[in-house]
């Protein structure tokens, strides 16, 4: 009777499986930022990964299911970004807002491959809906902690002029990230965010005495 290979425990099965599910998921947004969306398949992502293309056929199915999987993990680590820039910023809404918007521009969320990641997918959500969903799911988390943080600060404000100021700080943040993107010889993360903060000074007013003394 020949000796059976020793099972791995049910734990051990698990972390392994979620560092293999995990390796694709990074592979896939390397692969996006190198042949875009449309090129991207389950053999370019498993060759980033180093893995066979049975592996990635395994774990996600289809093309379709690896990509939305991994436009919500990297809108997972976004999220953690900012929502961790919160908890650092403490109670005072100045700084609360300060830190979104710092955030926005981290190197860890803002930097080249990030970008083509976010465009890429940005420019397919109206062809397909459930792109849209996750982005229309993180993006309300996102604005809506914009707004607490601007209605703190602009009191005495009406709550359109409160959503407006939040939209457009939000849109000129999304603008510089195009910019970023497009022509990223002519600018830079810190300019972007250097601007994004004084664009927001002068629609929310309180927050520019903060401003001045980073």
């Amino acid at each position: 009777m020949t000796d059976q290979p020793p099972v791995k425990p049910r734990k051990e099965r698990k972390e392994n499986a979620d560092k293999r599910r995990q390796q694709l998921l990074d592979a896939t947004w390397r692969s996006i930022a190198e042949n875009g969306l449309s090129r991207t398949t389950l053999a370019t992502v498993a060759a980033q990964a180093g893995l066979s293309q049975g592996v990635a056929v395994f774990y996600f199915k289809s093309k379709a299911g690896l990509l939305a999987e991994a436009l919500l993990d990297h809108y997972a680590r976004y999220q953690q970004n900012w929502q961790d820039a919160l908890a650092g910023a403490g109670d005072d809404p100045a700084d609360r807002l300060i830190a979104l918007i710092r955030a926005d521009f981290d190197p860890v969320i803002c930097n080249p491959e990030s970008l083509s990641f976010w465009f890429a997918y940005w420019g397919e959500q109206k062809f397909t809906p459930k792109y849209a969903e996750i982005l229309v799911q993180f993006d309300t988390a996102r604005i809506g902690a914009m707004r607490e943080a601007c209605a703190a600060l602009m009191t005495g404000a009406t709550g359109e002029d409160v959503n407006r100021a939040a939209e457009w700080i939000d849109t000129f943040s999304d603008g510089y990230w195009q910019h970023l993107h497009v022509a990223p010889e002519q600018y830079s993360a810190a300019r972007c965010m250097d601007e994004t903060l004084r664009m927001a000074a002068r629609l929310v007013p309180e927050l520019a005495a903060r401003i001045t003394q980073r």
